[in-house]
């Protein structure tokens, strides 16, 4: 089994949550995995072009290429892509692409002037390999913004799983975890400015928050 397999068993769950069309159209952008909870697109900055990484179903996409941005998704799910197209390939400006995101930025020619993921391939991709391909994509004064769970504290770095449990065939799967100063340390690193890190509190505070990181280029 496959990583991008393990992606479409997930989608099969997902669709099943995501309600129909009108469902998200209501519930808008958000970052968090609380409807109707903290910032919205406005993070973006009102981008011209965007990227997505790791689109899912294509929501945040299509609600960005209404607002007037030209927008495309990229998600290695088969199944994530189809259902993205089916869901929203009607809407001028929103395109989605079955690729890896590394790939996806290796190859591709265009910039843009904003690059995000929400709870998506930026979690679960090293970000040594991720951020030099993001920051060449990234138009001047670009911007980044992802949002993912807020590190176990004392656990930092590349976090593995078993993506078919402990009795079935062996499929590793990684994502990354860092403290807000963590990320702040890595972005400068990679060469990225105006850096904000923060975990917004949930709407009930005993719930599990969510780590939002913005940042730009020069």
């Amino acid at each position: 089994m496959s990583i991008a397999s393990y992606w479409d068993r997930y989608a099969a769950g997902a669709v099943e949550k995501i309600g129909p069309v009108e469902v998200s159209v209501e519930k808008g952008f958000g970052w968090t995995q609380y409807d109707h909870h903290g910032p919205a697109e406005e993070l973006l900055e009102q981008p011209g072009k965007a990227l997505e990484l790791g689109c899912g179903c294509g929501d945040n996409v299509a609600y960005l290429a209404r607002k007037g941005s030209d927008a495309t998704g990229v998600d290695l799910s088969p199944a994530q892509i189809k259902h993205a197209a089916e869901r929203w390939g009607d809407v001028p400006g929103a395109r989605f692409r079955l690729r890896e995101a590394v790939d996806y930025l290796r190859t591709t020619d265009e910039t843009f002037d904003a690059v995000y993921s929400i709870w998506g391939a930026f979690w679960f991709t090293d970000p040594r390999r991720l951020l030099p391909v993001i920051r060449e994509r990234l138009n001047p004064r670009g911007v980044l913004v992802f949002s993912q769970a807020p590190a176990v504290e004392g656990c930092y770095g590349a976090q593995g799983m078993y993506g078919n449990g402990f009795n079935g065939k062996i499929l590793p799967v990684q994502r990354w975890a860092y403290s807000e100063e963590m990320w702040k340390g890595i972005l400068l690193h990679h060469g990225f400015l105006d850096i904000e890190a923060r975990v917004l509190e949930a709407p009930d505070p005993e719930n599990l928050g969510t780590l939002i990181v913005t940042a730009r280029v020069l």
